[in-house]
């Protein structure tokens, strides 16, 4: 994309392919190997058990003898890596605000009898 070695200025390429002045001369730095250790050991957890968060895959890599991997280093790795924990999140047992609900009142209809501690009874009986 940009030419380091073209007669025309960096800045003046990076205008014209409208990216920031400094993206042509950012070089990535490259994953160390024990995050790739970590990262690997941290996918083979996330298999077995994807409802692990953070502070549980914390633990099972302290048990698997990476030492001083704290917390936030697993978040971030986490992050990296696009696993999250797969959870019950809240509130999914209220009803949906766009659905209706249709009122059904047994008392009232003749063909059954009221419902009383689980007894049908007549409708009489009360």
């Amino acid at each position: 994309m940009i030419d380091t070695n073209h007669k025309l200025p960096m800045s003046k390429q990076a205008r014209i392919l409208r990216m920031a002045r400094s993206t042509p001369y950012y070089k990535p730095v490259p994953v160390s190997e024990s995050n790739l250790a970590l990262m690997a050991a941290m996918d083979r957890i996330h298999l077995d058990r994807p409802y692990a968060g953070s502070r549980m895959m914390r633990d099972l890599l302290l048990r698997l003898g990476f030492a001083g991997v704290g917390r936030r280093k697993v978040i971030s790795l986490m992050r990296k890596m696009v696993i999250q924990a797969i959870y019950r999140k809240p509130n999914t047992s209220k009803r949906h605000p766009g659905k209706r609900s249709i009122r059904i009142c047994c008392e009232r209809c003749p063909l059954f009898g009221a419902i009383r501690s689980g007894r049908w009874t007549s409708p009489t009986f009360r």
